[in-house]
């Protein structure tokens, strides 16, 4: 990967990387936010609570798909600092309420230059210091509250809000987001308001915005927009301090006034930090690693990406609005949202059941309610509401993993009946007539991503016939094992790939294996990918794919074709997802996360073992644009965790992870059983990247698979690794 990065900014990262951790906390001093923060990465360095529902951070831009995050550490200005965001994803929204102090100016333009030397990200804290503005900002946050700490260099300090702001993905959406607005000055020390936006979701935001000092005037600022939410500058006295709590509900003031009032009573700014930090502590400790700074900084990085989300959008009473907009009660106290399912149900989800097991149930529960209301499982939900992004219904996958995994507090028939449901009532991006009735999706009935529907949908079939087994639904799990064989409907023996195919069984003609599709923009039969990229989505048969290839050995050499094949450049449209390119493989794009390990299951463990660590070594870099692709809600990150430790969920509702070749000498997950699971590389080394055995517990493992329980009943794994293939 081509770095971005002017000459500057890379020497600056061994600051943002060592010296601006300023913090003791034994684990935490590894995460470095910054990374991600440029090229595709779309990551942010704000103050963050784990799987909280505000995330304040600096705000570099705002308009389009490089700042779905709103922040681009190349950017030389700080616009001001907004109070959430989204980690990773490929489509803009939140940026909520963005405030900028400053002193000593009385000017209509509030962005500032800033000291690139005094930028801190830890987690659960950013500080900056603004050069024009004259002003030191820092920021933590609680789970419903952002907390601000200005201090001002110079005289008639002021702080600027702009209610407009948010992450768009263009100028007209940044003028047209705020569809209504009412903001009021209930004190001296007290904002409050309402706002209903809409970005990639519509939905109603409501805050409290409190300082420790006095309003002297709160005024319209003059820029000559007409927008539905105002800009106001607020007038302090001659304050050198001020802090600023803003808190927020979904569902009305007083919720938001709740929030802020159980959550932070006091102006405590150093205990709210180290809270934050405590909390994040907590979950990092969870696995300890040995290896170098390096090795860390990306580990713990990841972790950390991984438990930004998903976000518990909840009131503190479990007051939340559900995607039909109406306010419902959560039975557990918790909803949560920010599924990025299409992404995380890969690896990010399996992971949380080993590290985070304690919120499976909640997690889960959260995706029941959500098609209690909507009528089918979600897709891809943003502050209770459904995106509609990417296809497949990969909250079936998320679910069974869970029941088969025997989660306690899921209703498991409930969970059944809402999956069946969801699988065979059509609704959008899921016409189940034409999948039933041709035993695919044809490209002229689904005119986009036929052929990827046809493949993600086989797979959640295949996980409903799982659950439907475990239930003793005999016949459910004969219909549903059916259907999820639809992909061999799709393969075309003479290119050896996946093809579009119509309703009268004519392949797509002309054909271009290499034509990258992506809906909206380039359309095609395939999701942000092509023929070479989707072949490989068979998770739930890769026994039955080998076997339509003509078996083991042509199946290895149509799986090294698309390593080598040289990248091709025909494309339309969008294709900024398809990144970290290795031939045809795309590993910045998720659908590609599971092929690599497909080389083990083919006993070519050695050619796992040579890809694992070229990905590490080109794609997972500890700089700002050491991302090879959007980080997805943590899936790249969830990846990268898994693979480092020597194993990965090829299948995730087969309860199996696959060997390939672990990346750091030693790890030990701490589970919440009360366990230990350790794993040791013995040899590792640069030159010693091959697996020459693997034993669980001093077995040997000749299959190269262990299972959950394995995990779970801890143990010791041991690789003994060589430069021998």
């Amino acid at each position: 990967m081509k770095s971005l990065i002017p000459f500057l900014y890379v020497a600056l990262l061994f600051v943002s990387c060592s010296g601006n951790k300023q913090i003791s906390s034994e684990l935490n001093r590894y995460v470095d936010p910054f990374i991600g923060t440029t090229y595709t990465g779309h990551t942010f360095p704000g103050a963050t609570y784990p799987l909280g529902m505000v995330q304040p951070g600096p705000q570099t831009g705002c308009i389009g798909w490089d700042y779905c995050a709103g922040y681009r550490y190349e950017d030389t200005m700080i616009s001001g600092f907004s109070q959430n965001r989204l980690n990773g994803t490929g489509v803009p929204d939140m940026g909520d309420i963005l405030i900028m102090p400053f002193s000593g100016k009385d000017t209509k333009n509030f962005q500032s230059t800033y000291r690139k030397d005094s930028e801190v990200a830890n987690p659960g804290y950013y500080s900056v210091e603004l050069v024009d503005n004259s002003v030191k900002v820092e920021l933590t946050a609680t789970s419903h509250v952002a907390m601000h700490r200005y201090q001002f260099e110079k005289e008639n300090p002021a702080i600027y809000i702009n209610f407009q702001n948010g992450m768009v993905g263009s100028e007209n959406s940044y003028d047209n987001r705020v569809l209504d607005a009412d903001i009021q000055k209930e004190d001296m020390y007290t904002i409050t308001g309402y706002q209903r936006v809409k970005a990639w979701v519509e939905r109603d935001l409501f805050y409290v915005i409190k300082l420790d000092k006095p309003i002297v005037a709160f005024e319209d600022a003059e820029d000559g927009r007409e927008d539905k939410a105002p800009r106001k500058i607020i007038r302090l006295a001659d304050e050198r301090e001020v802090q600023i709590k803003v808190a927020f509900s979904m569902v009305s003031i007083e919720g938001a006034k709740k929030n802020l009032n159980l959550e932070l009573e006091h102006w405590d700014f150093d205990t709210v930090r180290k809270e934050a930090e405590n909390k994040w502590e907590n979950y990092l400790s969870r696995i300890e690693i040995e290896g170098t700074d390096e090795q860390k900084i990306n580990f713990y990085t990841a972790l950390y990406h991984l438990l930004i989300q998903p976000n518990n959008v909840a009131d503190v009473n479990g007051q939340y609005k559900n995607a039909k907009d109406s306010v419902s009660l959560s039975p557990f106290g918790i909803y949560y949202s920010t599924f990025s399912l299409w992404d995380t149900y890969r690896a990010a989800h399996p992971l949380y059941t080993i590290l985070t097991p304690e919120l499976l149930p909640d997690m889960v529960n959260s995706m029941l309610l959500h098609a209690e209301c909507q009528g089918y499982l979600p897709i891809w939900t943003l502050w209770g509401k459904e995106t509609h992004c990417m296809i497949g219904n990969h909250a079936v996958p998320v679910i069974v993993e869970a029941c088969l995994k025997n989660f306690p507090g899921i209703d498991v028939e409930q969970a059944y009946h809402l999956i069946k449901k969801s699988l065979t009532v059509s609704h959008f991006k899921y016409d189940v007539e034409a999948y039933d009735r041709y035993g695919y999706f044809p490209f002229d009935i689904v005119e986009e991503e036929s052929v990827s529907r046809t493949l993600e949908g086989a797979y959640d079939d295949y996980c409903a016939a799982q659950l439907a087994k475990k239930l003793g639904k005999g016949d459910d799990y004969d219909f549903f094992m059916k259907r999820s064989a639809s992909y061999k409907k799709l393969f075309d023996n003479e290119t050896g790939l996946m093809r579009g195919k119509d309703s009268n069984g004519k392949w797509r003609t002309p054909f271009s294996a290499f034509h990258l599709s992506h809906a909206g923009t380039a359309g095609g039969d395939y999701t942000e990918g092509n023929a070479w990229q989707y072949t490989w989505h068979v998770q739930q048969d890769i026994a039955g794919l080998t076997e339509l290839m003509g078996g083991t050995d042509k199946m290895i050499m149509k799986l090294d074709s698309l390593f080598v094949i040289e990248q091709s450049t025909d494309q339309t449209g969008f294709v900024g997802d398809v990144t970290g390119l290795i031939g045809q493989y795309a590993h910045g794009n998720e659908p590609s996360h599971h092929v690599i390990y497909m080389y083990t299951l083919l006993g070519k463990n050695d050619r796992t073992a040579e890809l694992v660590r070229e990905v590490f070594d080109r794609f997972y870099l500890p700089k700002p644009d050491g991302l090879c692709g959007n980080d997805d809600c943590g899936q790249m990150s969830a990846w990268y965790i898994f693979s480092a430790l020597g194993f990965y969920p090829v299948n995730p509702v087969s309860l199996e992870y696959v060997m390939g070749a672990p990346q750091i000498p030693r790890a030990q997950i701490k589970l919440k059983n009360g366990k230990v699971f350790t794993m040791i590389a013995h040899d590792l080394s640069k030159e010693n990247k091959y697996v020459k055995s693997v034993q669980l517990n001093g077995r040997q493992i000749r299959d190269y698979k262990i299972s959950y329980d394995d995990i779970m009943q801890g143990g010791t794994l041991e690789f003994l690794m060589t430069n021998e293939r």
